[in-house]
């Protein structure tokens, strides 16, 4: 008798579990229809996924009492009353982006749905982990300071790091930044008291390129995150492709060079040697014989200095070699060069394209698109800010 009353106690549970999580399901699916598609109506909440209109009234209901949702009045009829339209309530909270290069911090305070709402940026001049863990601080308290009242606040932080991350924001390996076994995230939630998540940089640059960006309408996209390193954000069938352990895409260390140049990595010959910001920066001051940063040379180029633009080109050419390799290995549809780099579009793009329709097999070229992101110098920030926002809405 008593394993029996046990057993329907248990029973209950599982039932009353599965009811709670088949429910909250049920809402994410509802509130992701009018993120996606809005302004809609209750009928067309229904149609969009499948939900009962009695279903999808409650859900819309709880969701309009979360701040989540809200109504902005009567739309087309197609017969009899006008239906009332939702919105998303992307201004009910906001999200903050962190993108940690090696000679810079950036960071953006953006809504719901990834508007900018603010933007800040330093230079960094020493990769020392504490120096620049105090930056991230200031950067952060700054644009928490004019975040804007909300129902929800600040929902979290995302961190784009341009190094190898673990499924618990622990940075492995920043082997331009010097750092190893760094726990950022943990101690930026025990600073901050807020939800955080880092990620390695070129995955949140892919993942804010394929919501806001070139990769919006594309299947299977390679991004290119080239500034002192080179990482790549892989996008396969919309989703981040992240491998067995979540460290795919350090195409910056692949070797190229048999017999080259030691990498910081401890290898010889990596890609980002010769085709990255630090190739640009090296060759420089091998030609000019002084330190030169990529505003520098960018600025000769532009006064149509012959050296400078034959620096550009190399590196173009360089980094279309590496590319090509990766079209042969994934066969994308888009590929998109962002960070740094893509400042030097005027003087890299064609050496880029032409090491690539040289070396890339034929059939791998039909269909790909090479683009360099418009996204300034946001899309890793943003990108990591909307991770943030989605883990909120999940």
């Amino acid at each position: 008798m008593i394993v029996q009353l046990i057993y329907k106690v248990v029973l209950q549970m599982s039932i009353t579990g599965d009811q709670t999580y088949i429910k909250q399901m049920n809402k994410n699916l509802v509130l992701h229809s009018i993120r996606r598609e809005a302004p809609l109506s209750r009928a067309q909440v229904s149609l969009s996924t499948g939900l009962n209109k009695g279903t999808v009234s409650s859900l819309v209901a709880e969701l309009i009492d979360e701040n989540l949702v809200y109504e902005i009045g009567p739309g087309k009829s197609s017969g009899g009353r006008r239906p009332v339209m939702l919105m998303f309530q992307n201004k009910a909270g906001a999200s903050i982006g962190i993108d940690i290069g090696v000679n810079y911090i950036s960071g953006v305070l953006t809504d719901l749905n990834g508007n900018v709402l603010e933007k800040k940026e330093t230079a960094l001049q020493n990769t020392n982990y504490r120096l620049v863990f105090a930056e991230i601080v200031k950067i952060t308290e700054d644009l928490i300071a004019v975040a804007p009242a909300t129902p929800y606040g600040v929902v979290g932080i995302g961190v784009g790091v341009p190094g190898i991350v673990d499924d618990h924001g622990n940075i492995l390996l920043a082997p331009n930044l010097d750092w190893q076994d760094v726990r950022l995230k943990e101690e930026m939630e025990d600073y901050f008291q807020l939800p955080v998540t880092v990620e390695n940089e070129a995955n949140a640059g892919a993942y804010g390129e394929m919501t806001f960006g070139q990769g919006k309408d594309s299947d299977t996209m390679l991004f290119f995150s080239v500034g002192i390193g080179i990482g790549s954000g892989i996008i396969v069938d919309k989703s981040i492709f992240r491998g067995t352990k979540g460290f795919a895409g350090e195409v910056g260390h692949m070797s190229v060079e048999m017999n080259g140049a030691k990498c910081s990595c401890g290898n010889r010959g990596c890609w980002e040697l010769y085709a990255s910001e630090k190739a640009i920066e090296n060759e420089a001051k091998n030609f000019y014989n002084e330190e030169l940063r990529l505003e520098d040379l960018l600025k000769k180029a532009d006064e149509k200095e012959a050296g400078a633009i034959r620096i550009f080109h190399g590196v173009g050419e360089n980094l279309g070699i590496g590319i090509a390799n990766m079209i042969n290995v994934y066969n994308p549809d888009l590929v998109v060069i962002g960070n740094r780099i893509a400042k030097s579009k005027l003087w890299i793009e064609n050496p880029l394209k032409r090491a690539v329709e040289t070396r890339a097999l034929p059939f791998h070229q039909q269909n790909v698109k090479i683009a360099f992101s418009e996204m300034n110098s946001d899309g890793i920030a943003l990108g990591a800010a909307y991770l943030m926002v989605e883990t909120f809405l999940a």
